[in-house]
């Protein structure tokens, strides 16, 4: 695939999530990202069993290169300066404050790279009542409430992986390539605030608009109720999922596949405002019925019968199956540290080609050294 970003270069003062986030995204496009972290433990996301290579730190930092530098240290200060000039962008995801104290403030930087695109993400904004409180993924999820349509009503507990972690991040490299093309039609370098508060309440645009405009508050029952989205227990104890939405042939090719046409004469089901209104009593009635047959049975008759429809898969499945093979989300690469690297590729394809090509997240300090060269080669030459 071509490396649509080949000869952009981004410093990465990032840790946990958002920042490194932001970063593999724009690696993944054929950046030069070079992450910079603490010597001697790195990323604090790379602590894992007395190791420095956790599953945590790997899904957000494959094709990148690792340079250790301890920025109160002047000649460490240096070579991290000398990485900004020749910068495109730089991406750091500390409290505000913190980036000004480590030497690496848009002040300071900008000083030595003009045209520099300086991205700053925090959790609640760079100002504010609430600027300096710690923020983690659950906490930007509640303030947006986000976290309100994923918690179960009864007995509430946070669920799901970190989507605001990870959405920010992508938020976040989205407004850098718009940036970075900005100053490529003769714009300036420019200063990127994205806050995790933000882009979760951006993210989570449906339910705020249906608030402002009908006046109803989404609960997290809302959307599969309308959308009449399901998900059943099978016999072998696998799960499928199915979506009907709104055309009425779904519904009827549910029926089909089941062998519950008699549904059609019951007053609850008949129309889909009905099935909406009673879908509780939907799902008692088909619960034994996806109960009665392995999963593979089910996905044939809906497949027939032409439902929307997916075995309801775990992550030790999903890149398993036919379709996820033929379009080669899987992807694997030589690691020093773990022998192979396995990961998903991203998922655009330009001109008909996907990037199948993927470098493993570096070790601590791997690249140290042939930075450090090449900093020093651009001060000589």
């Amino acid at each position: 695939m071509v490396k649509i970003l080949k000869g952009v270069r981004v410093v990465e003062l990032g840790t946990y999530i958002t920042g490194p986030a932001c970063g593999m995204h724009l690696a993944d496009l054929g950046a030069d990202v070079v992450k910079v972290e603490r010597p001697g433990t790195g990323d604090p996301f790379r602590a894992f069993k007395g190791g420095l290579y956790s599953p945590h730190y790997q899904t957000y930092n494959r094709n990148k290169r690792s340079i250790a530098l301890d920025t109160k240290d002047p000649e460490d200060l240096a070579v991290f300066h000398g990485l900004i000039e020749t910068a495109d962008i730089f991406v750091q995801n500390f409290r505000p404050g913190v980036a000004e104290r480590l030497g690496a403030g848009e002040e300071e930087l900008r000083k030595l790279n003009p045209k520099l695109i300086y991205c700053a993400i925090s959790g609640l904004g760079p100002s504010g009542p609430a600027k300096d409180r710690p923020v983690y993924d659950s906490v930007a999820q509640a303030a947006s409430g986000y976290l309100r349509l994923l918690t179960p009503p009864e007995n509430p507990r946070v669920i799901g992986p970190a989507i605001a972690d990870a959405v920010t991040g992508q938020y976040a490299s989205m407004a850098c390539i718009a940036a970075l093309f900005d100053r490529e039609r003769g714009g300036k370098g420019r200063r990127i605030d994205i806050s995790m508060l933000e882009a979760m309440c951006h993210f989570n645009l449906d339910s705020f608009t249906h608030y402002y405009s009908v006046g109803e508050v989404m609960g997290p029952l809302s959307r599969p109720t309308v959308s009449q989205s399901y998900t059943f227990k099978c016999a072998d104890g696998k799960w499928i999922a199915f979506h009907l939405s709104s055309p009425e042939k779904f519904w009827e090719g549910l029926l089909e596949a089941t062998g519950q046409e008699q549904l059609k004469e019951d007053p609850r089901f008949a129309e889909r405002l009905q099935r909406i209104e009673h879908q509780d009593d939907l799902i008692a009635h088909f619960t034994p019925v996806f109960a009665s047959e392995p999963r593979d049975v089910w996905c044939d008759r809906l497949r027939a019968a032409e439902v929307p429809y997916s075995p309801a898969y775990e992550s030790s499945e999903a890149l398993e199956d036919p379709q996820a093979q033929h379009l080669g989300i899987k992807v694997s690469a030589p690691s020093a540290e773990i022998g192979t690297f396995t990961t998903v590729r991203p998922p655009y394809n330009f001109d008909g080609a996907a990037e199948t090509e993927v470098m493993a997240p570096p070790q601590l300090d791997e690249h140290g050294a042939e930075l450090r060269a090449e900093v020093a080669r651009r001060k000589a030459g």
